[in-house]
Formats: C-alpha cells, sequence, structure tokens
C-alpha cells in the first residue's frame, strides 16, 4: 500500500474512533458493559472480514491484543475516577511512549521533527483542555497514563507484525475485551436499564463503524506507517470528539480549545507534510567515484 492511502486511511479511523464520546453519553449502561458490548460486535465484524483468520500465537500479536484490553479498561477506570479531560490528554501521553518503545523495539528511528511535532501538539491539546484539567482524581490520573503506555504498547505490538496480519491482533484484543466486560453485560440484561431501538442502534453503530471497521483499516494503515508517524496523526481524535458534540448539541467550545485545537491540527498536517517531501525526495545516492 502507498503512503498517500495508508493516510487517509487512519484519518478515516479517527474520526471514526472520535465518534465514541458522543455516543457513548446517550447509553444508559455501564461503561464496561457497553466497551464489552461493542468489542463483542466489533469481534464479529472483523471476522466476517477475515473469514479464516490466522493466528500465530506470536508475542507481537498476542502482546497487542493484551496491550489493547489494557489500554481500553484503563481509559474506563480513568474516566470514572477523574475528569474526562485529564483521562483523554493522559492517556495522549501515547506519542512518547512510542517513540521509546518504537526505537527499542522496532528499531524506528524518531526525528528531531517527530519531537517538536509532539511538543506543539502536548502544547495544543494543554490549551484545548485547559479548563477543565484538575489535579484531583490522582488514582484516575495514574490509570490515564496506563492506558497511553497501553495505547502505545498495542501500537508498536501492530506495526511490529507489518509484514504479516495485524487484523488478527484486533481481533483477538476485542474478544478478550468481550471477556472482561461480559459480567458487567449480564448484570445490565439482568437488572439493567431496558435498551430501546435507538439505544441498541447506537450500539450497533459502536460496534461496527466505531470499532470493527475503523480497526480493519488500522491494521492496513499501520503497515504502511512508522508507529510515531500514526500517532501523532491519531491525536486527532481528543480534538474531533467535542466537534461531533458541538455538532450535534451545540455545546461551543471556548476560545482557548479553538487555539488548541488548530495547534494539534497545524502541527499535525505539517508532520504528514514534510514527511511526504521526504518520501517523495527519497534516499539521497552518492555519485559514483571515476
Amino acid at each position: 500500500m502507498d503512503r498517500r492511502r495508508a493516510v487517509g486511511y487512519l484519518l478515516l479511523t479517527v474520526v471514526l474512533w472520535s465518534t465514541s464520546g458522543l455516543l457513548i453519553k446517550l447509553l444508559p449502561w455501564n461503561a464496561l458493559a457497553i466497551s464489552g458490548t461493542r468489542s463483542g460486535i466489533a469481534a464479529l465484524v472483523i471476522l466476517a472480514y477475515l473469514r479464516r483468520p490466522v493466528f500465530t500465537w506470536s508475542f507481537a500479536q498476542i502482546g497487542g491484543a493484551i496491550a489493547y484490553v489494557c489500554s481500553q479498561t484503563f481509559f474506563v477506570a480513568a474516566t470514572q475516577l477523574t475528569t474526562a479531560a485529564n483521562a483523554i490528554f493522559l492517556q495522549y501521553t501515547a506519542p512518547v511512549y512510542v517513540a521509546l518503545f518504537g526505537a527499542w523495539f522496532l528499531k524506528e528511528r524518531v526525528r528531531p521533527g517527530d519531537w517538536l511535532s509532539m511538543a506543539a501538539i502536548f502544547a495544543g491539546m494543554f490549551l484545548f483542555f485547559a479548563g477543565d484539567l484538575s489535579p484531583e482524581g490522582y488514582l484516575g490520573n495514574v490509570f490515564a497514563i496506563c492506558a497511553g503506555i497501553s495505547f502505545a504498547a498495542m501500537i508498536v505490538f501492530m506495526r511490529k507484525q507489518k509484514d504479516g496480519s495485524p487484523v488478527e491482533t484486533a481481533l483477538l484484543g476485542n474478544v478478550l475485551a468481550l471477556a472482561v466486560g461480559l459480567p458487567f453485560i449480564v448484570s445490565e440484561l439482568a437488572g439493567g436499564p431496558v435498551l430501546d431501538l435507538q439505544d441498541w442502534g447506537v450500539l450497533a453503530f459502536l460496534g461496527v463503524f466505531q470499532l470493527g471497521v475503523p480497526f480493519i483499516l488500522y491494521s492496513k494503515a499501520i503497515r504502511a506507517l512508522a508507529a510515531v508517524e500514526a500517532v501523532l496523526i491519531q491525536t486527532l481524535e481528543p480534538i474531533l470528539n467535542p466537534l461531533w458534540v458541538f455538532l450535534v448539541i451545540r455545546e461551543t467550545p471556548g476560545p482557548l480549545a479553538l487555539i488548541g485545537g488548530l495547534i494539534v491540527l497545524a502541527a499535525v498536517t505539517a508532520r504528514a507534510v514534510i514527511s511526504a517531501g521526504r518520501k517523495r525526495r527519497g534516499p539521497v545516492v552518492a555519485p559514483a567515484a571515476d
């Protein structure tokens, strides 16, 4: 796959992932029950795509699946124990961990421009969430940091399988997430709020279009993009999340949030343009000696 198509797949993935914040708020169930149900639906979507999944049970495949579940679980726990802004901001410290893990595990070089992009993105995200960040909820903040580390590990493990098929990692991860959420699903079905047709429609959308299809696209994109490059583009997700809220319920972000969002968008765009230019130029070849 060429790099331009990979970036397009990743951007579409980020847009679809970003719908979760708004849609989950519409459901009356426990967060882990929602997470388990959408993961179960996503697993069916991925299985239908693969038809005959090939499980190598390699360290990267199993590690990526476990990292996926840890990322989901830690993030849900973080949102229950600290502010939503803290949870998202701390989870998206992931580019730093990807840079460190990638340099060691993948042998992928992190360029000075990557570190500059990270600095600009963190500054933009800080402005974006500045009004909601809080020092309270220390355990929740720790869980959010763990979510970021797990998220980074998942990206690195999936990138490690660039010469194979990372989709099976997503399938395994969603099956494990279903297993984690199953007790909560049973509890909600037994004595929780009764879901109407609209609620089930939202759950179906979350499973198919917010998790299943995006992970198929992501598994394709990560094979053609460096791990750091992929995670820098993914930082658009927490900026897009409030955009959906604004479009649907007209909750207007403040001026600092607008400035922060523009900084993140500019940093990601600049990083993508510079990377594309480098790819077009290709390696410099020394002239042959006479």
